[in-house]
């Protein structure tokens, strides 16, 4: 399997009901993947479909979300020690719209990234610039400073465990995708910031996964980039039809 990964996050799509049917769908097609696979879904489902990844190797669960705190008065909320309880094995962290929505900026995101793995469970860290920032040529700043200040505090063995996912902000529910190429120099300019950071070694086994509009009419082209080792896939993971191909792209 090396460093490759699908992961579809689900967002607030699929009643529980739906979203078994939709895991046991797609494995069921997909059968044993040759790379992860993971299915980010509702905290309401994380039991559910965890008990269905329990039973087929190369499958997993994320939490889309995951509060800074150990306990306390977050009426609403989940500790990283709750998903560490229930078993479930990634949460996406950084997300945009967690950035756009919850303003979440990268300080907090640090923090939720140092409880998940304190806890034991793979943050996947979403970083990418908005339209205005890539058509002003800032792309590689900005998201060279949401890496920084989130990850760059980690030691040498926390890196080892977190994936990252560059989803260009401009790309995400638009239909708009950034161009293969455009995809694998971003994803190059983060293994390299992560080579100067943490060594060769490290980066040279990091997982970087795309996210933006990805589909299976355009994921082989996008995932057949050397730098790029998957993707975190938003609309097209809600059904068996798209989600399948894009595993088998990759």
């Amino acid at each position: 399997m090396s460093r490759t990964m699908v992961a579809g996050n689900w967002k607030m799509n699929t009643t529980p009901t739906e979203g078994k049917a939709l895991a046991e769908g797609v494995i069921a097609a997909a059968g044993t993947p040759s790379t992860k696979v993971v299915f980010g879904v509702p905290a309401i489902q994380l039991m559910q479909v965890k008990a269905v990844t329990a039973a087929n190797p190369g499958y997993f669960v994320a939490a889309q979300n995951m509060h800074h705190e150990d306990k306390g008065a977050y009426t609403g909320e989940l500790s990283a020690s709750m998903l560490a309880d229930a078993g479930i094995d990634y949460v996406i962290l950084g997300h945009s719209e967690r950035r756009e929505y919850f303003n979440e900026d990268d300080s907090l995101i640090n923090t939720k990234v140092l409880k998940a793995l304190a806890a034991g469970i793979k943050p996947i860290y979403c970083c990418g610039e908005k339209l205005n920032v890539r058509e002003a040529g800032n792309h590689e700043m900005v998201v060279s400073k949401q890496i920084e200040e989130a990850l760059f505090s980690l030691s040498r063995d926390q890196i080892k465990e977190v994936v990252i996912a560059y989803e260009p902000v401009w790309a995400i529910g638009t239909g708009v995708t950034a161009s293969p190429q455009q995809a694998q120099d971003m994803h190059a300019h983060i293994r390299r910031m992560i080579d100067n950071q943490f060594g060769s070694e490290i980066a040279a086994n990091v997982t970087i996964l795309y996210g933006g509009s990805v589909k299976p009419a355009n994921a082989e082209e996008i995932f057949g980039m050397p730098d790029v080792d998957g993707g975190l896939v938003g609309g097209a993971s809600l059904s068996v039809e798209n989600f399948v191909p894009i595993i088998k792209a990759r």
